[in-house]
C-alpha cells in the first residue's frame, strides 16, 4: 500500500521522537496495510468502524507492549510471503528470531525471509521489527539505518516493556 494516498484513518506515534504517524488502510472489513508517514501528516479519525476498531488495539498495543492484537487480516503477497507473515505473527512480543531460525524453519534462505519482511503491508500488527539479524538488529521496512531503524529499536524496548 506504499503510496496509498487515501486512509481510513491516520494516527500520530507515541514515540519520544514524535515525527511519524501511521496511515491505516482497511479492505472488506480487515486491516489490508499499515504506512509509516511523515509528521506533518494531518492526522485523521477512523471512518469506519474496522478502521475504528484497528486505531483502538494500536493504541491498547501503545499502551501495552504486551498486548496481542485481534484483527482480521487481509494479507497481499505472494504465498512464500504469506507463510513468512504467519511464522511472525506467532512470535510473541519480547521475543526475537533471526532471519536465519525463520529460514530454517520455512526451509528457505535469511534472505528471502528479509525480502518477505521488507515486503510486509501490515508492520506492527505482522510483527517484523521481531526479525533480527545473526549479529545485530537487522533492518525494518527496507531500511537498516535513520528513522526506520529507529522504529523497530523503540517497538522492541516497549515490548520489553
Amino acid at each position: 500500500m506504499k503510496g496509498q494516498t487515501t486512509y481510513n484513518a491516520i494516527l500520530a506515534l507515541p514515540m519520544n521522537y514524535h515525527d511519524i504517524k501511521v496511515g491505516i488502510h482497511t479492505h472488506a472489513e480487515q486491516l489490508a496495510a499499515i504506512d509509516f508517514l511523515p509528521h506533518s501528516t494531518n492526522t485523521k479519525s477512523a471512518d469506519n468502524a474496522t478502521a475504528s476498531q484497528i486505531a483502538d488495539q494500536l493504541a491498547a498495543y501503545f499502551n501495552n507492549g504486551t498486548f496481542q492484537f485481534n484483527l482480521s487480516l487481509y494479507m497481499q503477497g505472494t504465498e512464500f510471503q504469506k507463510r513468512v507473515w504467519q511464522a511472525l505473527l506467532n512470535i510473541r512480543a519480547g521475543e526475537t528470531f533471526s532471519y536465519g531460525a525463520i529460514a530454517d524453519e520455512l526451509h528457505s534462505s535469511a534472505r528471502a525471509v528479509g525480502n518477505a519482511c521488507r515486503a510486509n503491508p501490515i508492520p506492527i500488527v505482522v510483527p517484523c521489527h521481531r526479525v533480527v539479524a545473526k549479529h545485530g538488529i537487522g533492518g525494518y521496512c527496507g531500511q537498516t539505518g535513520g528513522q526506520r531503524l529507529r522504529i523497530k529499536q523503540w517497538l522492541l524496548r516497549h515490548e520489553r516493556g
